[in-house]
């Protein structure tokens, strides 16, 4: 029986831990708290839920995150990733709906953990994670634009990504010129911040300057046209109380698609997250133990009204880079926000909100991967097949259709791809010696076929799509002899459609009077050939080791 893989870096990380070290996660978490500040209140906004909401998710699920997963430096919290599906559920389930998906996920990533599932998950197709990550990024860009514009649209924009845009181009006149000159500027200072300093988040710079901004222009200049936070939330900087839905298991039925959703989706970005910080510090985390933590983070965020967290690629390299080493340096960012929240959460209402765009519209460029979208434009045709199919079902249904149907063509591509690595060919008159590996020395006379005599090799994983080629190449070429010879020595597997197919071509060949000799059958193919019966179907006589005793059979059978 497996022992529960269930080991924080945080016990390990502990062991070694000194003054310096400290000193490093104490700088780097309160950098990683200020730059994660201003992209909670943007991921939650754009989520459709109010501001604190996302501060809170980012202090409970980053604190949970560090203390419990698997990963040295990995900074937890709310993603760009989750905007599209959180909104979505707002909008079908509400609230409460949204908690309790939040919830099951968190289930479902402590059950992935449990069974094991951490290095599988990192196997989905790179095509699928670039196709819906692309998406996203398109879509979180169209969420944005008529905050960056301040467009004055009358009624509800459309959830819909064709119908949005054409809501979009009938509205150009109604572009508010202040609002669209703050968001523009906020994109520009973002993007040239790090060119001055790579310490100082351009976002938090952004914020700042442009709150100032708006601020003076309404005072001085009479400008009443720049939309702000408060305006269209109620800041609140009080603890919020622990509140457990009410579950309705007909509720529950409905959501378990979405949160499924919700957990692969964070599972995948985690263990990204993970991987790459990896590769930076040259340490190496524990994928099940991520999922755990990542789990326990999405049970107990939306308790205290957060929504779903995972981990974020770029906190997390914020964090190395300047210095953190322990998830000491994930729990001080925690602690960072909650005393910003306590004590500074009122002044987030004079931000401008198309400055909160400006920083979501960089947000989706560097969620974007177009250079890599670009690079796999010329792979294989089925790649390219994937990755489109995933960029779009993303863009225009939504996320859980473009994962499903992504996989569910991976998979199949996978298999087909698989099924083309078995060749199986006809050996015609005498077995040519260099290409044999499976002949026994003295033996060399019982090389050439006998007459009545047919010999078949397989080359590969004896599975679906194998056994039809040789049915397949049997009809064209084979004839009726006396003696069927299958050479398995490069059979590494077979599953139960191969073994299907065997045993219908030893049964049919039987009929037809014609006797199947196996050659060259590893053990562990041969270990799955007796439990299924094939000893008592083709006798142990006609089950050899080596070619040139199944030769040596074929002759006798045939004298």
């Amino acid at each position: 029986m497996r022992t529960l893989d269930f080991k924080p870096k945080m016990i390990s990380a502990l062991k070694k831990y000194d003054r310096q070290t400290f000193m490093a996660d104490v700088m780097a978490g309160i950098i990683v708290g200020i730059v994660a500040l201003p992209l909670a209140i943007a991921f939650a906004i754009a989520s459709g839920v109010s501001p604190e909401k996302g501060i809170i998710t980012a202090i409970v699920a980053g604190f949970t995150i560090s203390a419990l997963g698997g990963s040295r430096v990995q900074i937890g919290g709310p993603t760009g990733a989750f905007i599209v599906i959180v909104a979505g559920i707002i909008g079908q389930y509400g609230l409460t709906g949204l908690t309790i998906a939040t919830m099951m996920a968190g289930v479902f990533l402590i059950g992935f953990g449990l069974l094991r599932l951490g290095t599988i998950i990192k196997y989905i197709p790179y095509p699928i994670i670039v196709g819906f990550t692309s998406g996203i990024a398109v879509t979180i860009f169209t969420t944005q634009v008529k905050d960056l514009l301040g467009m004055q649209i009358d009624g509800p924009v459309p959830g819909d990504f064709i119908e949005r845009w054409g809501v979009y181009f009938q509205n150009l006149t109604h572009i508010d010129a202040w609002s669209a000159a703050i968001g523009v500027a906020s994109v520009a200072i973002i993007a040239t911040t790090p060119k001055l300093s790579k310490r100082v988040p351009g976002s938090l710079v952004a914020i700042i300057v442009m709150t100032i901004v708006a601020l003076l222009l309404k005072e001085y200049a009479n400008v009443t046209t720049i939309e702000t936070i408060g305006d269209r939330f109620s800041i609140k900087s009080q603890v919020p109380r622990m509140v457990l839905p009410s579950l309705a298991w007909e509720e529950i039925k409905e959501l378990v698609a979405p949160a499924m959703t919700i957990a692969v989706l964070g599972a995948i970005e985690s263990l990204l997250s993970a991987t790459v910080a990896d590769g930076v510090i040259g340490d190496h985390h524990n994928s099940n133990t991520e999922l755990i933590g990542q789990g326990v983070a999405n049970i107990v965020s939306p308790v205290f009204g957060g929504i779903p967290a995972t981990g974020a690629i770029a906190r997390t390299m914020t964090n190395i880079n300047n210095g953190g080493r322990s998830p000491i340096a994930g729990i001080i960012h925690a602690v960072v926000l909650l005393l910003i929240f306590l004590f500074l959460m009122p002044l987030a209402q004079y931000i401008p909100m198309a400055c909160l765009a400006g920083v979501l519209v960089v947000v989706s460029y560097g969620m974007s991967g177009w250079r890599s979208f670009r690079a796999l434009l010329r792979n294989p045709k089925s790649d390219v097949t994937v990755l489109v199919a995933t960029f779009l079902l993303t863009i225009i249904f939504d996320l859980t259709v473009a994962i499903e149907v992504g996989l569910i063509c991976a998979c199949l591509l996978f298999m087909k791809r698989m099924s083309e690595t078995t060749d199986v060919k006809a050996i015609y008159n005498e077995i040519d010696l260099n290409e044999d590996a499976d002949m026994e020395a003295g033996n060399l006379e019982h090389l050439t076929i006998p007459k009545d005599v047919e010999v078949y090799e397989i080359n590969g994983p004896y599975f679906f799509g194998a056994g039809n080629r040789f049915e397949d190449l049997m009809a064209r070429y084979g004839g009726k002899p006396r003696v069927r010879i299958i050479r398995m020595r490069k059979v590494p597997f077979i599953d139960s459609t191969g073994l299907h197919n065997l045993q219908n071509m030893c049964m049919m060949s039987q009929r037809e009077g014609i006797t199947i000799v196996l050659s060259g059958v590893n053990k562990k193919v041969e270990a799955v050939l007796s439990r299924n019966g094939f000893y008592e179907l083709l006798g142990r006589e006609n089950i050899c080791n080596h070619i040139d005793l199944a030769l040596a059979r074929a002759k006798e059978l045939t004298a």
